[in-house]
């Protein structure tokens, strides 16, 4: 044991001599590690030449996705340019039978209608005017192409001796269906009218309006549009009562297209409204007012220069552009330079809140105009 461990001393510092010399010294390059360097080498390039496929892939991946991009972006613009034309095309309404601002006809003549109750009797210089049965067959013997009649009641054949004009009316209204003349109707749906459903029968198109739904009301608006360009607006609805028994007075235009223009529109909202029980929470743009009274039609009346808009009501009827009636009403009132006059047939603003709201603001404004303007103010 000893001597093992000797000779192992012995030689162990010559044998590390030995092995420093050898690693001090440059050694030529052992086949294998010639082949590791070459494979590792290639390697590297191949990993090179993956990465430089891989940009250059990557590149042309990301002009694709701008090229879709770009095809996205114009498809977009296209959709919006189509919605914006379309857009356009609803707010000039529906086909109104070509008419505009531009190409319809601003001068026009006017007559007041009015029905005279039986028994009663003016003085011989009381003004004169035409009797609504006579105003409203004049219009229907002017038909050629459409008749659009609003009315709450349709009662015109009935058997009291003096419901004769009435039973004309209905009759020449059944002659207009067998014409080819396109006849359309708007009522209450609470109107049970046997004159309606003749009337539909022959061809008619009947519009029911569910005002009960819509606000707890009814349908008041009663006005005619025949032809496009002639229009009555008045008191009196289809009532053989109407033409014998009421105190009724109306205004007919004649040949004021201009004004159908706008009235049409109401017209349109109404006939919108067919099989529905409730209001839309938004109107189309076709059926936006045209004039207001901000913006009034500028037009010529019996060759005197006058300015008209059409209201209506409830607000809940009253989309962009169109004039609530009581805002009318405080237009024509603030309006006024001499006098104001009025006749209503029923005056007692107690029913509701907003009537009562509407009344006070109405009063107010009547008595600044009294103070300021010394206007009088008749109420009949």
């Amino acid at each position: 044991m000893e001597i093992r461990q000797h000779e192992w001393l012995s030689a162990s510092p010559h044998e590390g001599f030995e092995q420093m010399r050898l690693k001090s010294r440059p050694k030529e390059p052992s086949p294998s590690l010639t082949r590791v360097g070459a494979n590792f080498y290639s390697s590297v390039k191949q990993q090179d030449y993956s990465a430089s496929v891989w940009l250059r892939r990557k590149d042309k991946l990301e002009h694709s996705q701008q090229k879709c991009i770009v095809i996205f972006a114009l498809v977009c613009c296209f959709a919006i340019l189509v919605a914006l034309i379309f857009s356009a095309v609803d707010i000039m309404g529906e086909d109104e039978d070509g008419l505009s601002e531009k190409n319809c006809q601003n001068k026009c003549r006017i007559a007041l209608v009015e029905n005279i109750p039986e028994g009663l009797n003016y003085s011989e210089n009381a003004p004169f005017h035409l009797s609504l049965f006579q105003g409203w067959m004049n219009l229907l013997n002017m038909a050629t192409k459409s008749v659009d009649i609003v009315s709450s009641h349709w009662d015109l054949n009935h058997s009291h001796p003096s419901a004769c004009q009435g039973q004309r009316l209905f009759e020449k209204l059944l002659q207009l269906t067998s014409q080819d003349i396109e006849i359309k109707l708007v009522s209450d749906v609470t109107a049970d009218s046997k004159v309606l459903e003749a009337l539909k029968l022959k061809g008619a198109e009947v519009t029911y309006m569910n005002m009960t739904a819509y606000n707890k009301g009814r349908l008041q608006s009663s006005f005619w549009i025949v032809d496009k360009q002639h229009v009555y607006i008045g008191s009196a609805g289809l009532d053989w009562q109407s033409l014998g028994q009421m105190k009724e007075l109306g205004v007919i235009f004649y040949n004021c297209s201009c004004l159908v223009l706008d009235l049409q529109r109401i017209f349109a909202l109404y006939s919108s409204l067919k099989f529905k029980n409730r209001v839309p929470l938004t109107w189309s743009k076709r059926l936006y007012g045209v004039y207001d009274n901000e913006k009034k039609l500028q037009l010529q009346l019996n060759e005197t220069k006058s300015q008209a808009f059409v209201s209506n009501s409830p607000k809940l009827f009253c989309p962009k552009n169109r004039s609530f009636d009581i805002d009318a009403i405080y237009s024509v009132i603030d309006d006024a330079k001499q006098y104001v006059y009025i006749a209503v047939m029923d005056y007692l603003p107690i029913s509701s809140t907003s009537t009562k709201r509407s009344f006070s603001i109405w009063k107010e404004r009547m008595l600044v105009l009294q103070k300021n303007k010394r206007i009088t103010a008749s109420l009949s």
